[in-house]
């Protein structure tokens, strides 16, 4: 077992992701005699005849609701939704056609796993960047736990208290967040709505940057700041140096998004005038 790493605390997330399972399967299942008859159709010659193609389709719609339903569980972790929808889609399939007839079950309660493992597969084994299993399985017990406190609390976890409840240190949790994290590219929006710069507008230029002037620009960046009123000061700092969107910003202030974003418009051209 690697050093720091809280054997209860990955028995509890199995028992949770066991639960999850259960639930969603629960939550998805269709008529019993229709789903054999169709899966019995969607074998005949190998389910290659329209017949068969035609039956599965149905099969597909049928339990659509249920892949996407599991597919929403690995959004955020750098594959989109409808890759997602179509990875689980395969899962399906497999299930479909190794599903035994004379079980009695539902296919939906046998496809829950089959679907779930088709998806951490691909993220497991498809992912841009490599990312090893230890931190997988710690960056999904951190995402649980910070989805958890949100639900029950309504608030963001600190990475400390995320860190704590899975008995590994805040910069260990700190780069299991960033391992899982998706990657973002430079055309995305650097603050989280559609008004603010993309990300490549937001990098600058060490090398074409001395020291000195970089300490200049923080000075003068600074002295206008705090000339500001306190609510734009609030403002920048939630915003630029808390990393929130528009709407968190105006809930944690008591205002309305368009007016956060006026102001917005306001405190740039301020700083545009006091910097130039």
């Amino acid at each position: 077992m690697r050093k720091g790493y809280d054997g209860n605390a990955v028995q509890a997330a199995s028992g949770e992701m066991s639960a999850e399972r259960e639930a969603v399967s629960a939550s998805y299942t269709s008529d019993f005699s229709d789903n054999i008859e169709l899966i019995r159709i969607a074998r005949e010659d190998g389910g290659e005849s329209d017949e068969a193609m035609r039956a599965t389709s149905e099969l597909i719609e049928k339990n659509r609701g249920l892949i996407k339903k599991i597919a929403l569980r690995f959004c955020g972790r750098g594959v989109e939704l409808d890759d997602l929808m179509q990875i689980g889609t395969i899962g399906l399939i497999k299930a479909i056609r190794s599903f035994d007839l004379e079980r009695g079950t539902q296919l939906s309660t046998y496809a829950v796993p089959l679907v779930f493992g088709e998806i951490r597969r691909h993220i497991r084994d498809e992912g841009p960047i490599k990312v090893g299993r230890y931190y997988k399985r710690l960056g999904a017990m951190l995402i649980n736990c910070k989805n958890r406190i949100m639900s029950e609390e309504g608030r963001e976890a600190h990475i400390s208290e995320l860190a704590e409840l899975c008995g590994v240190s805040a910069e260990e949790a700190a780069m299991a967040i960033d391992a899982t994290s998706p990657m973002a590219s430079l055309s995305d929006n650097a603050y989280g709505d559609d008004e603010g710069p993309q990300l490549e507008d937001t990098l600058t230029d060490e090398e074409s940057l001395t020291e000195s002037q970089r300490i200049i620009d923080k000075i003068a960046l600074a002295e206008a700041i705090a000339s500001m009123p306190p609510v734009w000061q609030k403002i920048v700092t939630l915003r630029y140096y808390r990393g929130m969107t528009q709407q968190q910003v105006a809930c944690a202030l008591g205002l309305s998004q368009v007016k956060i974003s006026r102001e917005e418009k306001k405190i740039m051209e301020h700083l545009k005038n006091e910097l130039s």
